[in-house]
């Protein structure tokens, strides 16, 4: 079976953009061009509107969107369920990370099961932690590891790897702004600190129940994606960040900057890994979920 104008859809449905598209297909962009267009005069409508500078999904792109997904993802179970009766897994899994979580988590995850699998590729893909639920959800990774949320959504699966504190850091140099007694918080002290928040996620939202319960609105200096980053710029002294311990303890900046006593203490980060429940069927996730020891 030629599954290759479904995969090639679903790179450009990614990407937006002919030129990525092809090299993450390994094709030239007439070849995907060619196969885009036979596939919308097989189907007799547009898939995409295209100009010379933007690429969009039509109505009709977006219905054959699940489409292409849910039929690649059970020919993927159906073929590596026949596979794994007559030899050993292979294939692909894509997983999604912050930098962080990459070298803390990855190596014990993965250093047994690429030994009993070794005809399993691993694809990893790093970024913002606050978008690794929504890119499991929409099908753009395979599995992703995470702080689990308030509620986890229901078509997820979460294992908990371990628990991290959250943390107020300041730079390791005096500055005026810096609370002068954090383990007391108080609207003054807190008012006019320049704050360096995430632009999303759970942390966002344990800053700001934080500052809420304070009866103020921090001040923003830099919202940013990514934890790593604001350790970065903390330790630079632009301001007071709020992230996640295991972040600041593997980070290359962690002599310059210090944890503020902050009271009272935000929630813990509960970090884990998350799949999808109904992928779990794909024999080549379920080896790896398997592997995974939950945190009780």
């Amino acid at each position: 079976m030629d599954l290759r104008p479904l995969r090639h859809f679903l790179a450009l449905a990614d990407t937006l953009h002919f030129g990525r598209a092809s090299e993450a297909c390994h094709v030239s962009p007439s070849t995907l061009s060619r196969s885009i267009r036979q596939l919308e005069e097989s189907l007799g409508v547009r898939l995409f509107e295209r100009d010379n500078r933007h690429v969009a999904l039509t109505p009709h792109g977006e219905t054959f969107l699940r489409y292409a997904r849910e039929t690649l993802e059970q020919w993927d179970q159906l073929r590596l369920s026949m596979m794994s009766a007559a030899h050993s897994l292979t294939g692909e899994i894509s997983i999604y990370c912050s930098v962080t979580a990459s070298y803390s988590f990855l190596y014990e995850l993965l250093s047994e099961f690429r030994t009993r699998h070794p005809g399993i590729e691993l694809k990893l893909h790093t970024g913002d932690p606050a978008e690794a639920m929504a890119r499991v959800l929409a099908g753009e990774e395979d599995m992703a590891i995470t702080p689990r949320p308030r509620q986890v959504p229901e078509a997820l699966a979460f294992k908990s790897l371990t628990r991290s504190p959250l943390a107020f850091i300041a730079p390791r140099d005096s500055q005026d702004w810096i609370p002068a007694a954090p383990e007391s918080p108080s609207a003054e002290q807190w008012r006019e600190v320049p704050m360096i928040l995430s632009e999303a996620g759970l942390s966002r939202t344990y800053a700001d129940t934080w500052f809420k319960a304070l009866g103020i609105t921090p001040r923003i200096y830099a919202q940013v994606a990514g934890h790593e980053a604001i350790v970065s710029m903390v330790g630079l002294g632009f301001g007071i960040g709020v992230v996640p311990k295991i972040v600041l303890d593997n980070s290359p900046l962690l002599e310059r900057v210090r944890v503020l006593p902050v009271k009272p203490e935000l929630p813990h980060y509960d970090v884990g890994l998350c799949v999808l429940e109904r992928r779990l069927k794909s024999p080549l996730l379920h080896a790896l979920w398997a592997e995974v020891e939950e945190r009780s």
